[in-house]
Order: C-alpha cells, then sequence, then structure tokens
C-alpha cells in the first residue's frame, strides 16, 4: 500500500515485484528448457562406391499378419528369435536392416525390433523404400 503527500493511503498497485519475479521464473525456465533438451544420436551409413567388403546385409521384413522375411526367406513369427540367433552367431557385425510394409501395424515393426535386439543384434537401421520386394 502505497501513501500520497497528504498522508492517506492509495489503491494504486505497485507492480515492481510482480514484475521482478515473473523475470525471475522466466530466466529459471530458459535455463532448465536448455539443459532439458534432448537428442537422438544417429549412425548414418557411409555410401559404398564400387565394390563393397562385408557380409551382406541382413533385411528383415515385417509383412502384414504379422509375417516375416529374413533377406526374402519367410519365417515364422514364434521362429524369428531362433532364426536370428543362427544367423548372427558368426557374424562380427550385429547390424539388421528392418522394412515395414504400408499396411502393418506399427506395433508390429516395433515387436520385430525388440525380437532383434534380444537376438543379439547391436544396430537396427530403417531399410529404404526400394528395398522392400512385393
Amino acid at each position: 500500500m502505497t501513501f500520497h503527500a497528504s498522508g492517506g493511503p492509495t489503491s494504486e498497485m505497485n507492480v515492481t515485484p510482480m514484475l521482478d519475479v515473473l523475470l525471475v521464473l522466466l530466466i529459471i525456465f530458459m535455463a532448465v528448457t536448455i539443459q532439458v533438451h534432448r537428442t537422438i544420436d544417429a549412425n548414418l551409413p557411409v555410401p559404398c562406391l564400387g565394390e563393397c567388403d562385408g557380409p551382406p546385409t541382413i533385411v528383415l521384413e515385417v509383412l502384414p499378419g504379422p509375417e516375416y522375411r529374413v533377406n526374402q526367406r519367410a519365417v515364422a513369427a514364434n521362429q524369428l528369435f531362433g532364426y536370428l540367433l543362427d544367423v548372427y552367431r558368426g557374424r562380427p557385425e550385429k547390424i539388421i536392416q528392418v522394412a515395414g510394409y504400408p499396411n502393418v501395424r506399427y506395433a508390429d515393426v516395433i515387436t520385430a525390433m525388440d525380437i532383434a535386439k534380444s537376438a543379439g543384434v547391436v544396430a537396427i537401421g530403417i531399410a529404404p523404400k526400394d528395398a522392400l520386394s512385393r
């Protein structure tokens, strides 16, 4: 409450303390936002020109149903884990490309990725559209 020169109280509000608090909160929120920012690390493949060395890429195709194909070979859903274990047993690079068909549920693709991770796959990539054989 403030007083006039005449000595009586006035009904005008002093907003200076509120502005100080507002500015402090703004600075706190700006600092917290910078620290909370999260990123996703992505390893992009290096294109190979000419002859490429190394084992062929493993492509896991997720079809509606869900049905699976590993490098064009049909694999039953209940045998996918064992099949991937056999494929990756002797491979030094445990990388797989996952390709989902347009009408496949998102949950089926995630389930396939989880099965691949459980089978020892270290890196999962998303196969380009032309990798799908229709």
